[in-house]
């Protein structure tokens, strides 16, 4: 991986909204040239969050990002707070030109929240989060 200025951050769930949340996160990364920082995280305390990708889902997100030509990290973990949080602290930590989250229930879609300083991502997750069951990134 080579590093670059440009950033998008895509809260990513083993599902079709995320696949279509992941594509449009590469389109948006090989159009503004940036690299693509993919997060996917449970809250330690959830017994099952059918949105934490495990093993097989993560052999295909790899696979994915691999054949995609985008530069790209994964962080995959376990944390103390809500996955839009981490989502958040993420775009903060790598000032990310963009967030990309995956829509829920009406069908695969992937929002795109152009950069609006922190209170505006803020507002933004919240609405990305209300859009899906359960809000999970």
């Amino acid at each position: 991986m080579t590093a670059t200025d440009k950033t998008v951050v895509l809260g990513y769930v083993p599902t079709e909204i995320g696949r279509a949340a992941l594509a449009a996160a590469i389109e948006e990364c090989g159009r503004r040239g940036a690299r693509l920082l993919v997060l996917n995280t449970t809250r330690a305390d959830r017994l099952v969050d059918p949105n934490y990708a495990h093993a097989p889902a993560m052999e295909e997100l790899d696979a994915a990002l691999r054949g995609s030509g985008v530069d790209f990290e994964v962080r995959h973990f376990t944390s103390k707070q809500l996955a839009s949080e981490d989502v958040l602290e993420a775009a903060e930590e790598t000032g990310a030109e963009l967030i990309v989250v995956g829509g829920g229930g009406r069908g695969p879609r992937g929002a795109r929240i152009p950069r609006a300083g922190a209170r505006g991502r803020r507002r933004a997750a919240r609405g990305a989060r209300r859009a899906g069951p359960g809000g999970g990134a």
